[in-house]
């Protein structure tokens, strides 16, 4: 499935309140050049029966407190198979997920820090890391665009503000 159609079905699947639509469309081309820099339109990852993504959670042996949760998106289900023993739990399975859904779910989902792209079939050890923070940078200056906040302008002040 094409980018453009992927964009598509995310702006069709978002709640009508008259607002969420119109701020899908605004990020659409921050998806959009993101995903147009991953090699494949779409990735496996794990995910439970209820739905929920699989995230490895990394551990700070320096510092136990500081923790990152890291989705891996794979290019192919066999690799998804070859790196994980994770599908012989019955409450996991590999499901392919269009990649601006992934990068939209990113944006929503507090629990992950980044996504590790397995670009190239077989090859696990090397993946482009994308940070939600970064993502989320992006997409904000997007919604900036297309919704701007006013600047309150000194006049305006109330006098007895505090």
């Amino acid at each position: 499935m094409d980018l453009d159609r992927q964009i598509e079905l995310l702006i069709d699947g978002a709640p009508n309140d008259g607002r969420t639509p119109q701020a899908m469309r605004a990020i659409a081309p921050a998806l959009k050049l993101l995903a147009s820099q991953l090699q494949h339109p779409q990735y496996y990852v794990l995910q439970t029966l209820d739905e929920a993504w699989v995230l490895t959670t990394f551990t700070n042996s320096e510092q136990p407190q500081e923790t990152k949760h890291i989705l891996y998106a794979f290019s192919t289900l066999q690799d998804i198979t070859t790196y994980t023993s994770t599908l012989k739990d019955p409450d996991v399975m590999a499901i392919p997920v269009p990649v601006t859904h992934i990068l939209f779910q990113m944006v929503a989902m507090d629990t992950v820090d980044s996504a590790i792209f397995f670009e190239t079939p077989g090859n696990l050890s090397e993946g482009i890391q994308l940070r939600r923070e970064d993502l989320q940078s992006l997409v904000q200056s997007y919604l900036e665009q297309e919704f701007p906040i006013p600047k309150p302008s000194p006049g305006n002040i109330p006098p007895n503000i505090a």
